[in-house]
């Protein structure tokens, strides 16, 4: 019979050897995930924009940029497109490969009327829960949506809720796109959003340089929000054009 010391050293031995390649592997899986899912945080943590290589101002800095995410929608974007060419004002379209699939024509009016364009997506995800080969399959299905429909190759791209992460960035520098979030938003998707209340939020200490987030549609937010948009818009115009500052694409 083996001593108590025996079995103890025995034990001692044995258990640590097989724990140490599993710590590792444990460690290298949760580095690995953290810096998928790193770029994500850049949505909430401006300080991290500029490392990243994602932009959130107009490259020279002069005006400000009107943005229109989750379109085109069927009654939104012509709304926004009258008010924008009442207004003489340029604005950016990010575009969803669904929608313009449902509305082949509305993206042609946009290119037509003087706006640009960029890529937001096909399918309004968040990125955090897609593997890279799904990122990479929802991008190019949006990408040759949008090129199908404008004979445009869109050079921006922004992605759903404003949450990215490693597989994203790397395809959109692959494939030679400026990844552009905001420095102002109006919460305008919200039930609760009122065009006082977006009009005040996504002009608060905005001014050159600014990029401002909106919404042209309402297929991912609350319904009807795209009224409340269009209704703001004239008096974001005249809040920034009272501090001396021109609308700009990006």
């Amino acid at each position: 019979m083996p001593s108590t010391r025996s079995t103890i050293n025995a034990h001692d031995h044995r258990s640590p050897t097989p724990s140490i390649p599993v710590a590792v592997a444990a460690i290298a899986l949760a580095g690995t995930v953290a810096g998928y899912m790193l770029p994500g945080l850049a949505g909430a943590l401006p300080a991290i924009r500029g490392p990243l290589g994602v932009e959130d101002r107009t490259l020279d800095g002069r005006g400000y940029a009107l943005t229109f995410d989750d379109g085109p929608h069927a009654q939104g974007t012509p709304a926004v497109l009258a008010v924008l060419a009442e207004a003489g004002a340029p604005a950016t379209f990010f575009l969803v490969g669904e929608q313009v699939e449902r509305n082949p024509a509305l993206p042609r009016e946009i290119v037509a009327a003087g706006h640009r364009i960029g890529l937001h997506c096909h399918r309004h995800r968040n990125l955090l829960r897609l593997t890279p080969s799904q990122v990479r399959e929802d991008v190019d299905r949006a990408q040759t949506a949008i090129e199908d429909a404008t004979g445009v190759s869109p050079l921006l791209y922004r992605p759903p809720y404003g949450v990215l992460n490693a597989a994203a960035l790397h395809y959109a520098r692959a494939r030679g796109r400026r990844t552009v979030l905001w420095s102002h938003w109006g919460r305008d998707w919200e039930r609760r959003a009122t065009p006082a209340s977006i009009a005040a939020r996504v002009t608060d200490g905005a001014g050159a340089g600014s990029v401002l987030l909106l919404h042209d549609a309402d297929d991912y937010s609350a319904a009807g929000s795209w009224r409340r948009t269009c209704a703001a818009l004239p008096r974001v115009l005249a809040t920034l054009a009272e501090r001396g500052v021109e609308p700009v694409t990006l």
